[in-house]
């Protein structure tokens, strides 16, 4: 897909082909920069890249198409290389435009399953971040080494998750590795199933909980938008959950079930 450009005129959109990286060049020591994401948690580059980490950053806008088609990618990258906890440290960079509520709305359409990286709108400092980097077409990612030195300047297009893993090179190998948080309890959920799968009308989405408690229970599509969203009560012990599947499209998607920190998915197939 091709990337887009955010014009400085009226701030108009115009399709292009691969166009511009950053004003960075492979090899350049980056600015230092402090954000807040919309959590409230500050990130500062020099910090993360002493503590041995790459930096991964994600430059988009909320309504640049190929933006919202690349960031469930970007999604999974970010949580099979330990969610920021090892080597691979990944960040969602807004360009200015968007708000708080505006990022957090993208990611829930368009992040995908799994746990989402880090974004900074306009509030916590994205815009100053991008217009550092001098960048105009959206999405570009950036690789930072170690070294606060770049090593890709503009990684795209981007195919799945193997386009971010061809970046890695001798001395930088991450492993993969689940997700951990610091103060969260071990899961609650385990055992995802769905039955019948594949499905044309109604499914039941079966899964335990140790405790009780509310849970979101998403469907995405397999570019990651939400296709459908509830919040249910579950009880400590089995869970069923019927899912009316009867006006989707044939196709793939992926159930997400998250309570607190703890998320499980399992992927469903529908045929008509």
């Amino acid at each position: 897909m091709k990337k887009f450009l955010l014009g400085f005129i009226g701030a108009s959109l115009l399709s292009l082909g691969a166009f511009a990286q950053t004003t960075y060049e492979v090899g350049d020591l980056v600015n230092d920069f402090t954000v807040t994401d919309t959590e409230g948690n500050e990130h500062t580059l020099s910090e993360i890249t002493a503590s041995g980490k790459h930096v991964y950053l994600d430059f988009f806008f909320d309504t640049c198409p190929p933006c919202q088609a690349t960031s469930p990618i970007f999604g999974e990258f970010y949580d099979k290389y330990g969610c920021n906890t090892g080597d691979v440290y990944c960040l969602v960079m807004n360009n200015g435009t968007d708000s708080d509520a505006e990022v957090i709305a993208y990611e829930e359409s368009y992040g995908g399953p799994g746990h989402h990286a880090p974004a900074i709108s306009s509030e916590g400092g994205g815009g100053a971040v991008t217009s550092d980097f001098g960048v105009t077409a959206f999405p570009t990612y950036v690789l930072i080494g170690e070294d606060m030195r770049i090593i890709e300047q503009d990684i795209y297009p981007i195919a799945d998750i193997t386009t971010f893993e061809g970046t890695f090179y001798d001395g930088f190998e991450p492993d993969p590795m689940p997700c951990s948080f610091a103060g969260v309890e071990d899961n609650t959920l385990e055992e995802l199933s769905i039955y019948p799968n594949p499905a044309n009308e109604i499914t039941s989405i079966v899964f335990s909980s140790e405790t009780a408690a509310e849970a979101s229970i998403t469907i995405y599509n397999m570019i990651g938008e939400v296709v459908e969203a509830n919040n249910v009560q579950v009880v400590a012990g089995n869970n069923s959950q019927e899912i009316n599947v009867a006006d989707y499209e044939s196709g793939s998607y992926i159930v997400q079930i998250q309570l607190g920190e703890a998320i499980i998915t399992s992927k469903l197939e529908v045929i008509k």
